[in-house]
């Protein structure tokens, strides 16, 4: 079974540095790069079976965000922040560009991960060539956010792998239906053992601080940077929007292809936030429009 590389990239913040961890897959010489960028709690393996299904055709960039999985976590929490995010992806592509042919990438971004390609491909010169946004836009559904956050800061520690598994599976299921075998690879990649032997999530419980310290007035003044960035993005877009989804409203998908880069939608009925691309019906949408 074809396996990916562990590299790292050392990135800097205002607290210092600190190390970006990525998984590579595929031919290293390959001039079509694709980077693939997780959720706010998940990690670089939630993309094994996407960059198995298209290592034949891309080198394939699967970063674990700062806070999360293999990287090294912020020594100031309040950095773990799509400012950040995105300048550390600078310094990542600046790695992978340079140490191939490749002169663009495309990107695919599942909902924190969208955001972070949302805010890169509205830069000038940036090196995006196609954008994938998986379930997220410049608007937020409070609701959600709230959920979300709620979630991120449960310290929760587990006395067996099976008791957080099942807490997994239970705060996931808006993802859609998966077989046992794919909730149990969708909880071993973001549980791990602790130094008491319980099971803990992998990620840096702080990342819910900059949640928590957002205000109705913040909150707005970000919607609207967001839809700024947005309207800026040049390149081709598609919009994934899990039909159940409660972050990403019909609404704002809707504007979405209106203005800005006039986002192609397609819809993935019986799943909402977010969907996992893992199944091959997911993973061909994101083919047909990357590939062609």
């Amino acid at each position: 079974m074809l396996e990916a590389k562990i590299k790292s990239v050392q990135c800097l913040s205002l607290a210092g540095l600190h190390r970006m961890a990525y998984k590579e897959w595929g031919d290293a010489g390959n001039p079509n790069v694709l980077v693939c960028v997780h959720g706010v709690t998940r990690v670089s393996d939630d993309f094994d079976s996407m960059a198995r299904a298209l290592a034949a055709d891309y080198r394939v960039i699967c970063p674990d965000v700062v806070g999360r999985g293999r990287s090294d976590w912020l020594r100031n929490p309040q950095l773990y922040r799509i400012p950040q995010y995105v300048s550390d992806m600078v310094t990542l592509l600046a790695r992978v560009l340079d140490q191939g042919p490749a002169q663009k990438v495309d990107w695919f971004g599942t909902s924190m991960g969208g955001l972070i390609g949302l805010g890169l491909a509205s830069l000038q010169d940036n090196p995006i060539r196609k954008l994938v946004l998986n379930d997220i836009g410049p608007v937020l559904a409070p609701a959600a956010l709230q959920r979300i956050g709620d979630y991120i800061g449960q310290d929760l520690r587990f006395d067996t792998f099976d008791d957080g598994a099942r807490f997994v599976r239970d705060v996931s299921a808006s993802f859609g239906q998966h077989s046992d075998q794919e909730w149990h690879k969708l909880a071993t990649d973001v549980l791990r053992q602790d130094k008491d032997g319980k099971w803990v999530r992998h990620y840096d419980m702080a990342l819910s601080l900059p949640f928590r310290s957002a205000t109705p007035e913040s909150a707005g003044m970000d919607e609207a940077m967001l839809w700024a960035a947005y309207d800026a993005i040049a390149c081709p877009t598609l919009l994934v929007r899990g039909a159940d989804s409660d972050l990403l409203t019909r609404e704002t998908a809707a504007l979405m292809a209106q203005r800005g880069p006039k986002a192609t939608l397609v819809e993935i009925p019986h799943v909402g936030h977010a969907p996992t691309f893992i199944h091959d019906d997911q993973i061909a949408i994101a083919r047909k429009f990357l590939l062609g």
